[in-house]
């Protein structure tokens, strides 16, 4: 699997105007369900007169989830032109909310598909697009006696250590490295930290004082 995605790092503003009806473009990063709920009840609140809100998202670091909704405008006219930017931009981890104001004038089905796709593109040419690695997270817990080679362990091999947490019985790490090298390295970050062969390792179904636990994926 790829390592590698593309996604926005703020929210990012464009405008589409067409015979009176206005097309204001929200692009914000999000990386969850609930990130695309709460992004969307604060366009509403922003544009509360506006007639429409459509939407699209893109999330997950392969772009495996995603959604189009119309919000009542004609099927395919509103959400299908947002995710197509998404798509031609390469981007995941990103919604795009699109407030409509009608202007008086009907725009038909191609008008409609125009500046959907338009003010989605406004808002993302606009955005500072960057690119990021795909990694796994961990948790993993070790006993006191093993912390410095523990230590030693992550920086020797790139563990991005994000927290680390001391207990009265241990020892709480927890970090992400990249995906397509995940498996590897954890059995070497064991193997170091316990001062054994990666061969004495990977026979072993648990290494005494290391527990570790895969958190996620992003």
């Amino acid at each position: 699997m790829a390592d590698i995605y593309h996604t926005i790092t703020a929210l990012s503003v464009g405008v589409y105007k067409d015979r009176g009806s206005k097309f204001i473009a929200y692009a914000f990063p999000a990386e969850s369900e609930a990130a695309w709920h709460e992004r969307l009840e604060e366009v509403r609140q922003l544009e509360p007169k506006a007639r429409h809100h459509c939407f699209a998202f893109r999330l997950g670091p392969d772009g495996a989830q995603y959604r189009a909704n119309d919000d009542g405008e004609p099927a395919g006219s509103a959400g299908r032109p947002i995710l197509g930017q998404l798509d031609s931009f390469g981007l995941t981890n990103v919604i795009v909310i699109v407030a409509r104001y009608f202007g008086g004038t009907l725009l038909g089905v191609p008008g409609l598909i125009a500046a959907y796709k338009e003010s989605t593109r406004e808002a993302l040419q606009a955005a500072e697009i960057v690119e990021k690695t795909v990694q796994e997270y961990y948790r993993i817990r070790i006993d006191y006696a093993l912390m410095n080679n523990a230590m030693g362990a992550a920086k020797k091999l790139g563990f991005d250590v994000r927290e680390t947490v001391f207990s009265n019985a241990d020892v709480e790490i927890e970090g992400a490295v990249a995906r397509s090298e995940a498996a590897g390295k954890i059995i070497k970050f064991k193997a170091i930290t316990a001062g054994l062969h990666l061969e004495e390792v990977e026979a072993m179904e648990k290494v005494p004082g290391i527990e570790v636990e895969y958190l996620y994926t992003r």
